[in-house]
């Protein structure tokens, strides 16, 4: 039963509120000073306040700095036999739900504290989403190379500077971009990502910059770019080596002048935007070849970050086999499955050309087609495709 917590120092107001809203089936506790509100919000799960403004000792506007200074979510429904303007506004600015005047409006009352557990509710579902993405984007191992990976991560996510993440195919080139997101200060705003080999040349520069309604034959309106989208987010250029030479340029020039203008308009847009790049070439060799531009290069790698090959960081298996375990199991409704140490042993022999992207597809396939433990024998026959 959701829990409504009635501040108020005067107890015939608790009294009134409280049979009202256990009529509508709440629950409620009961505190006649803020205080004591602060104390019952250390021991009960409370959804909703309803507090008063002038209280002996600390008043309501001190209480909303308190709930602000420790970090207290829940949602605060505001009452006062003193309203005016200026109190309802500092009371909002400080964090208050809702701002209601005695004698109250029973009926506002009672919309103002659904839709505060509406919104304690959101509040909720959406901390578990962002969980639940966060786990998917989860980097796993605890191998040497792995973490530096991690400390690197943590040393330049703060900071606004581009990033060019290294690494075969495989690797987790997009869980270092997720990551630096996530722990940057732009983490609220958009992230952007771009596989730029997947998209035709004679596209790329519409989709990175946007067009102009009539700039080509299929530009039947006007749209936006992946820059001017990832305002004040990031944007994450994946398999960057791909990229031909003109729309190379244009990058160049947005991340010079962090400008941009739209295929077939002559306006400029500025943008600000952290740009992440990440390829699986070797760009010295590109720039040798004229393949990609040494300007642009350096535009991008003012840091690097070289992702390990799974050969590399083998001690990694085991906690990547689990967490890949748990998440077919999850997202396939398959079983559990455990693994012997054989069969870790014979994991660890592989040569893993795909990388942790071939290592997810083999458990996978394990947990398909074998019995609840899988074995050395179960890893011989089934990890491969090709045997």
């Amino acid at each position: 039963m959701p829990k409504i917590l009635i501040v108020d120092d005067e107890a015939v107001i608790r009294s009134t509120l409280r049979e009202i809203l256990e009529y509508e089936h709440y629950e409620i506790t009961e505190a006649d000073n803020a205080r004591k509100t602060l104390e019952i919000l250390e021991k009960q799960d409370i959804k909703v306040i309803i507090s008063d403004i002038k209280m002996n000792g600390m008043n309501g506007i001190e209480l909303l700095e308190e709930l602000q200074n420790r970090g207290n979510t829940v949602p605060v429904i505001v009452i006062t036999g003193h309203g005016d303007v200026e109190t309802a506004v500092e009371a909002l600015k400080k964090g208050a739900f809702d701002f209601i005047q005695k004698p109250l409006d029973l009926n506002r009352l009672l919309i103002s504290v659904r839709n505060a557990f509406e919104r304690e509710q959101l509040v909720g579902e959406t901390k578990k989403l962002k969980k639940k993405i966060n786990k998917h984007y989860e980097i796993i191992g605890k191998s040497p190379a792995i973490e530096e990976v991690k400390a690197l991560i943590e040393r330049v996510a703060p900071t606004n500077t581009r990033v060019l993440i290294t690494g075969e195919n495989g690797t987790g080139k997009e869980l270092v971009a997720h990551w630096l997101h996530e722990k940057s200060n732009r983490s609220a705003s958009p992230f952007i990502e771009v596989n730029c080999a997947a998209i035709p040349s004679e596209l790329i520069e519409s989709e990175l910059f946007g067009h102009e309604k009539g700039s080509f034959t299929s530009a039947v309106k006007q749209r936006k770019g992946n820059f001017e989208l990832a305002h004040n987010g990031t944007l994450f250029l994946d398999e960057i080596g791909d990229l031909n030479l003109s729309a190379q340029a244009k990058i160049l020039r947005a991340l010079q002048e962090n400008k941009i203008t739209r295929v077939g308009g002559e306006k400029e847009i500025a943008v600000d935007v952290r740009v992440i790049a990440a390829t699986n070439k070797n760009l010295s060799k590109e720039i040798e070849n004229k393949h990609f531009r040494e300007d642009l290069y350096h535009r991008l790698s003012v840091i690097v970050i070289s992702v390990p090959p799974l050969r590399e960081r083998i001690e990694d298996i085991p906690l990547l086999a689990q967490h890949f375990i748990e998440q077919v199991s999850e997202t396939e409704g398959i079983p559990l499955r455990s693994f012997t140490k054989e069969a870790f042993d014979e994991l660890n022999k592989l040569p893993w050309n795909g990388n942790i992207r071939e290592l997810r597809n083999v458990i996978e396939r394990l947990m398909i087609l074998c019995d609840k433990t899988i074995t050395k024998a179960d890893v011989v026959k089934h990890a491969f495709l090709y045997n």
